[in-house]
């Protein structure tokens, strides 16, 4: 059975002949532009740049936090989520080596895990176990350094070879269902 929709010509739903979109068109004129898109920008290349978290929500303070005065609970995130976290958060500030961040606002590979903490995703215990799936990269190929940090300084080291690094670990953990 077809069955089709026959509206009168007064009821016409089309946007030249709705009043309700004329007024819509109207409201907005009225409205100022805003000063900062609300959607990410595009690049040169057509790739959306976009933040370092996009993708987790915000950690917010719920209405209990606001009355019991504590600060924002942190948003939970998986170690494998915290590691990706990281390299995007590396990717986004920059990468330095010697030290745990730079006048320019550059991280090494622990201040981005630091960084990553501080802005409310992960608890110590996923820090603590991200590094750990760290450690246990480098050792299983074949890098037998004290921790992810000496990694991270070595003369030879690059930021990809950190990326890959952050990947691997993040697979793992991945695959370990942490």
């Amino acid at each position: 059975m077809n069955a089709t929709l026959l509206l009168p010509d007064s009821l016409s739903l089309t946007p030249e002949g709705s009043a309700l979109v004329a007024e819509i068109e109207a409201y907005l004129a009225t409205r100022p532009v805003q000063a900062r898109a609300v959607v990410p920008l595009i690049c040169n290349f057509g790739s959306t740049i976009q933040r370092w978290n996009a993708g987790f929500p915000q950690p917010r303070l719920s209405v209990l936090d606001r009355l019991a005065h504590r600060t924002v609970r942190p948003v939970d995130v998986s170690v494998a989520d915290h590691l990706r976290l990281t390299s995007r958060y590396l990717a986004e500030v920059g990468w330095v080596q010697g030290k745990l961040w730079d006048a320019s606002g550059r991280v090494c590979l622990l201040g981005a895990q630091a960084a990553v903490l501080l802005n409310g995703y992960g608890s110590p215990y996923t820090v603590g176990r991200a590094r750990n799936q760290v450690m246990e990269v480098l050792h299983t190929t074949g890098r037998a350094v004290a921790s992810p940090d000496v990694f991270n300084d070595a003369p030879g080291t690059r930021q990809t070879d950190v990326h890959r690094l952050l990947d691997r670990a993040s697979a793992r953990a991945h695959s370990l269902g942490i």
